[in-house]
């Protein structure tokens, strides 16, 4: 009975230590990979809007057309209150480059045009407001043979999240049909259990004092 009581107690204070995280996505839609593209280098610029569950964003992801045997390395990102990234500005939340560790590229399919469809994923730290929407803006992006890389359209079909499907920008012709692309985040810094985390605890409680009073009673 001591070693069962001792184990419940241990088990409780896990469940106490271990924060319930409330994290977020904003998906515009599965690639398409059939339809159209957009150059995403060579100076154009694409924008397209997300809209924000939570306080910080860890992550995006987008569909891309590449030549084959093309690996995206590196790819320019920013995170702005309006379209085509101006940073540093007033609007600019956060911008960087994503490439090393921080960006993979995995192989999806080949289309009846020839490209590669592609799909690259890449880890950021970007604190936002919750509940508001941004822009996310991507140009610059490297391929080893210096051949365009575009950004697949998808319209937003099979969106989810509020306020999809997106709105979308090219910096050279302006509104254009969305991307396929998804926002990754969380609720923000902090340990604090969330109440889900809390209930547990107190229920690993009360069933310890039911255990210590039938044994001692």
């Amino acid at each position: 009975m001591k070693l069962r009581i001792a184990s419940l107690t241990i088990f409780c204070l896990m469940l106490a230590g271990v924060p319930a995280w409330a994290d977020w996505s904003y998906n515009n839609g599965p690639i398409n990979g059939t339809t159209d593209a957009w150059t995403i280098n060579f100076g154009y610029v694409v924008s397209n809007t997300f809209f924000t569950s939570g306080q910080s964003v860890t992550s995006f992801s987008f569909g891309a057309w590449l030549f084959p045997g093309d690996t995206v390395t590196s790819v320019d990102w920013s995170i702005t209150d309006s379209e085509f990234g101006r940073c540093p500005s007033d609007d600019c939340l956060g911008n960087g480059t994503a490439s090393g560790a921080n960006l993979t590229d995995k192989f999806i399919s080949s289309n009846q045009y020839g490209y590669n469809i592609d799909l690259i994923t890449a880890s950021i730290n970007v604190a936002v407001p919750q509940g508001v929407e941004l822009w996310l803006n991507l140009a610059n992006a490297s391929v080893a043979s210096g051949d365009p890389v575009y950004w697949d359209e998808n319209s937003g079909a099979g969106c989810t999240g509020d306020m999809c499907p997106s709105s979308a920008s090219e910096s050279a012709l302006g509104t254009i049909p969305s991307e396929a692309f998804t926002i990754g985040g969380g609720s923000g810094g902090g340990t604090t259990p969330e109440p889900s985390s809390i209930m547990l605890f107190g229920s690993g409680i009360l069933g310890l004092a039911g255990l210590l009073r039938r044994r001692l009673f």
